[in-house]
């Protein structure tokens, strides 16, 4: 009420204004447009903080990608990649067989179709999660957002569950446990964001939208440069066009994976410094 009482009274008296963003040792000057498409009002303290978050959970993600304990959020990342490729063959006309698609723990995971564009069903799977991602981080930029992110985040984890293919005691007491404790972890961040402390919330789903959309990086990098795993789409994607390599196919989704990214950090930027000025 106090800041607002200034606020007020630098309004009367015609003064220039400045608004105090969320962190108090930077401040935004009130004329800049909104929305801020060329940044000009970027970066405080929070985009800051933002932008680093986001490059050290990619760096997180390279050195723990094949870790047990990020095995719930892989089986999302799996799922969200199989059902790319089943919207891909709905769009051009196809049929998924069943009408599902398999989600497996150790192998990743299987759509069978027929019909359909081939090409375009094939090149959907890794370029959707990207996408998915994408809007993840995008959605990430504001409070009342990340939290849609964060409920729909929570309803991946009961979806991947469900379609998941549990051959193991062992493995599917690890998984539900795992899949139980983000699940706590997420709402917990929720409450904490709501009564406590902003943000916070944002940067949870931050994490999420960047496992989702790195999915296809480190997903590659692992199928062609270290097993060499021949059922990779990539090896698929040479069988329909011999010409197209798959380190080259791969290289070539690794390279899109990553601009979508870099654009959802610009729209999350976007959406954060326009916020912040209103």
């Amino acid at each position: 009420m106090f800041l607002r009482r200034i606020l007020d009274e630098k309004r009367e008296k015609g003064d220039s204004l400045y608004e105090l963003d969320l962190f108090d040792d930077f401040v935004q000057p009130a004329s800049c447009p909104k929305p801020n498409w060329t940044l000009s009002c970027c970066c405080g303290d929070e985009e800051v903080i933002f932008i680093a978050f986001l490059f050290g959970y990619l760096l997180a993600n390279f050195f723990l990608w094949n870790n047990l304990l990020l095995r719930p959020i892989k089986l999302i990342a799996i799922f969200v990649h199989e059902m790319s490729h089943a919207l891909a063959c709905w769009l051009t006309g196809g049929t998924v067989l069943n009408n599902r698609i398999e989600v497996k723990e150790r192998d990743g995971g299987i759509t069978r179709y027929e019909g359909g564009n081939a090409y375009f069903v094939l090149s959907a799977g890794y370029i959707g999660s990207a996408f998915f991602g994408m809007l993840f981080i995008i959605l990430s930029g504001d409070r009342i957002a990340s939290l849609v992110a964060a409920c729909i985040f929570l309803f991946g984890l009961v979806i991947s569950l469900y379609l998941t293919k549990k051959s193991e005691t062992e493995s599917r007491v690890w998984t539900v446990g795992l899949s139980m404790g983000f699940i706590a972890l997420t709402t917990v961040f929720i409450l904490l964001d709501r009564f406590l402390f902003h943000p916070l919330l944002q940067f949870l789903t931050l994490y999420y939208g960047v496992f989702i959309a790195s999915f296809a990086i480190y997903d590659l990098y692992d199928d062609l440069f270290v097993r060499g795993f021949e059922q990779s789409d990539t090896y698929t994607c040479n069988d329909l066009l011999p010409c197209c390599l798959p380190k080259f196919a791969g290289l070539l989704y690794i390279f899109i994976a990553l601009c979508l990214m870099a654009l959802g950090l610009y729209l999350a930027l976007v959406w954060m410094v326009s916020t912040a000025t209103a």
